[in-house]
């Protein structure tokens, strides 16, 4: 580790274990499990928790596990689905919050560490430096403008923050990518401190619902392909399939997946979406009435 020790025990009182209960009818139980353990940082010092989404959505209850081992309830305060992140409150002034930087002032090659929960009071870190300040898209609905991703392992479970040399909290640890160089994406921290206001006022950032259909999809060359879909999602419903290559939305070539989503997002929630799809040697139409991913997942 090139972070001091003195740097890691500065920002370990601020770590934090998740523990999450999600009900079994939950949307999200089928693909994320009812009982879900993630990592968070504090913020704040009376208690706010920044996390993955994906960590405490849909969840009945959150506990959160201290570095003395102490275990408090935790609110969920927010969800941005949009880009990712989670607000939680534990009700509690606490000692060692760690305050938030900017990617945007980080720059490739620059050194930065992750300090992740591994289950109760443990705590590990590892170091790296910044790989990539682009563009990121998903195979599911989800595409950030400006991901960081470095070559740092995960040394935990997801949600942990992503620290600076300073220790200032950089960003939020979302997916482990496993590619060489580039082994984790971590979403911005700036995408809690520009909306903090209405996230903490109104749980949620104020934009307007975005279309969405429920898909999962890979490039394939210049062609996207639907590898699946969530049940009961407004794609499933109309009769997209595993396996379509889609041609077109709205009568817009589609030849990669950030193309797709750029055609998707440009309609409100609730609009007619019009695909255009390659399956069985025929290029076919299905229209599907497009839903809010944050009304679906409630």
């Amino acid at each position: 580790m090139n972070a001091s020790v003195k740097l890691i025990e500065l920002v370990l009182p601020a770590t934090v274990a998740l523990q999450a209960d999600v009900p079994e009818e939950h949307a999200s139980a089928r693909f994320l499990g009812t009982e879900r353990h993630g990592s968070g940082v504090v913020v704040d010092p009376a208690g706010i928790i920044l996390t993955a989404n994906y960590i405490v959505m849909g969840a009945r209850t959150v506990d959160v596990t201290l570095i003395d081992d102490t275990t408090v309830p935790a609110r969920i305060v927010a969800h941005d689905y949009a880009s990712g992140i989670a607000v939680l409150d534990m009700g509690a002034k606490v000692l060692g919050a760690l305050r938030p930087g900017r990617s945007t002032e980080l720059q490739l090659g620059q050194e930065v560490f992750i300090v992740a929960a591994a289950g109760g009071n443990r705590r590990r870190a590892n170091d790296g430096v910044v790989t990539s300040l682009g563009p990121y898209d998903a195979y599911w609905e989800y595409s950030l403008e400006r991901a960081v991703t470095t070559s740092a392992m995960n040394p935990g479970v997801g949600g942990a923050a992503l620290l600076d040399m300073l220790g200032r909290v950089v960003g939020i640890v979302s997916l482990d990518l496993g590619e060489v160089g580039h082994f984790t994406l971590v979403i911005p921290a700036e995408v809690y401190t520009d909306h903090r206001d209405e996230l903490l006022r109104l749980g949620r950032v104020a934009r307007a619902p975005r279309a969405w259909v429920g898909i999962y999809c890979y490039s394939f060359g210049e062609h996207v392909v639907i590898a699946g879909l969530l049940p009961g999602t407004p794609g499933e419903q109309a009769g997209l399939k595993a396996g379509d290559v889609v041609v077109a939305v709205n009568d817009h070539p589609i030849r990669s997946r950030r193309e797709l989503y750029t055609a998707l997002w440009s309609r409100p929630a609730g609009e007619l979406i019009h695909f255009s799809v390659y399956r069985e040697n025929a290029v076919r139409q299905v229209a599907v009435t497009s839903g809010d991913a944050e009304e679906f997942f409630a």
